[in-house]
C-alpha cells in the first residue's frame, strides 16, 4: 500500500506542521457508518482519547486507535493493509482530527479511506453519531471487541 517507514515518519512530521490539506472525498455521515458497519461492509475506527471514550462511549462497532498513542501509525496501516474488502472509516469528536488524518493520509498517497466528519458529537460538519441517537457502546466494551493485536498496550 505504502512504504511504512514514509508513512510514519510523515505522519510524525504532519503533527508538527501546522497546515495540512484536508482531504474531501470519502466522507460519510454517522447514519451512513452505522449502516456500512452494522452490514459488515465498514470498519469504524475511532481514533479519539482513552478519557473521551469513558466519557462518551463509542460508536457500536468501532475499533478505538488512539491517535496520540505511539503505536497509532502502524496499527492504523494494520487495519488498511489486512482488510482491503472492507471500507474503512476514521471517526473523532467532531471532525477535526478525522479531517486532519485524511490530509496526512492523502498526502501518502493512502485512498479509500472514508472520514465521517461530523463525528461523534457533531458540530460544522453536521449532526454527530450521539445526537443522530445511534447506538453507543462503553469503551470497555469497544475496546474488548476489537482484534487483541491491535489494542493499546
Amino acid at each position: 500500500m505504502t512504504d511504512r517507514r514514509a508513512f510514519l515518519m510523515a505522519l510524525g512530521a504532519a503533527f508538527a506542521l501546522p497546515s495540512i490539506t484536508q482531504a474531501s472525498a470519502g466522507i460519510v455521515t454517522p447514519h451512513q457508518a452505522h449502516d456500512a458497519v452494522t452490514d459488515g461492509s465498514m470498519i469504524l475506527v475511532d481514533i479519539r482519547t482513552p478519557a473521551e471514550w469513558e466519557a462518551t462511549g463509542v460508536a457500536k462497532g468501532a475499533w478505538l486507535l488512539d491517535m496520540t498513542h505511539d503505536q497509532f501509525g502502524p496499527r492504523l496501516l494494520a487495519v488498511l493493509d489486512r482488510n482491503p474488502d472492507h471500507k474503512v472509516a476514521i471517526i473523532c469528536r467532531t471532525g477535526n482530527r478525522s479531517g486532519y488524518l485524511m490530509g496526512v493520509l492523502a498526502k501518502n498517497g493512502i485512498t479509500g479511506v472514508y472520514d465521517v466528519s461530523a463525528g461523534m458529537a457533531g458540530g460544522p460538519n453536521g449532526m454527530g453519531w450521539i445526537p443522530a441517537g445511534l447506538p453507543v457502546v462503553d469503551a470497555v466494551q469497544a475496546y474488548d471487541a476489537m482484534p487483541g493485536d491491535l489494542r493499546a498496550g
